[in-house]
């Protein structure tokens, strides 16, 4: 049995497989983030899921594609878990950029590959190897156009009084916005950037409001700056998103990269299907 996993900070996606490729089961946990969460919370989310403790010693193959396995010390951390659980597997654990490039870009191509969701990233992708040209530090310091990069501007304009005064009873409608709620959140609790993300939830659903599409349009702008133009050839290959701001800002991002002169590629919400895509044909190159 081969587990083939896609885990961002919110949710984490599951799909077995046999050697054939046909597909066993498919489930989904809580974001597997190893350098917000501690070991036993990363061990608690697994094995709490009923699918994944009653096959984990059946596993044979496990590959996880995971937000924040970019460096050594949270990779270690999850390999360390995955090892107590998944007894008899063997372990590939990648960052989520080698997830979105091998979902985005199957035909090859060159391309930039793009992720923006709890939280952002940009590879670019020469139709073999993958090169990033940023190296991420997370949350407080990047992810720029991503979900908790927008809570954070929203939660910003709420308390600067910049967001119009019936946005702001909407807003207060649908959150809990005291201070005390706000900084525990965001100081003392397990994966603050997953909570900033949920505010962006309210970017979207109001996205047509002068304030919140010049909030979108900066942090796109942002984006492109600091990431997709760093590569000489952008404006000469599609670029690729994948992710739930991705997908539902997808509009905002088209008219961001015109701007620029650049040109939209695919827009994946979920990569987890065309990962297992890519995870199949392997198969089959083995057989």
């Amino acid at each position: 049995m081969i587990l083939i996993v896609d885990s961002g900070s919110t949710k984490t996606d599951w799909i077995s497989v046999d050697d054939s490729g046909n597909t066993l089961f498919s489930t989904q946990t809580l974001g597997l983030n190893p350098q917000v969460l501690s070991s036993a919370i990363l061990k608690e989310r697994i094995i709490n899921n009923f699918d994944l403790y009653q096959n984990r010693k059946k596993v044979s193959h496990l590959y996880f594609y995971g937000a924040g396995c970019g460096v050594d010390s949270p990779q270690k951390r999850i390999l360390k878990v995955f090892k107590e659980i998944f007894i008899n597997s063997e372990l590939n654990v990648k960052e989520d950029t080698y997830a979105a490039v091998y979902a985005a870009a199957d035909t090859g191509e060159k391309s930039i590959v793009c992720i923006l969701g709890t939280g952002s990233n940009c590879t670019y992708f020469d139709g073999i190897n993958i090169e990033q040209r940023v190296t991420s530090l997370g949350y407080i310091l990047m992810d720029e156009a991503s979900g908790n990069f927008y809570g954070k501007q929203l939660i910003r304009s709420y308390y600067f009084k910049t967001m119009p005064k019936e946005l702001a009873l909407e807003f207060e409608n649908e959150y809990d916005l005291s201070p005390d709620t706000i900084k525990e959140s965001i100081y003392r609790k397990e994966n603050p950037n997953t909570y900033l993300a949920t505010f962006s939830r309210f970017l979207i659903k109001y996205k047509d409001i002068p304030l919140f599409q010049d909030i979108i349009s900066k942090g796109l702008d942002r984006f492109i700056r600091h990431q997709i133009l760093l590569f000489e050839n952008a404006k000469e290959i599609p670029i690729h998103f994948i992710g739930s701001i991705s997908f539902f800002l997808k509009d905002e991002i088209n008219k961001a990269l015109k701007l620029k002169g650049l040109k939209m590629g695919r827009i994946l919400q979920r990569p987890i299907d065309n990962l297992v895509n890519y995870h199949k044909k392997l198969l089959k190159k083995k057989s």
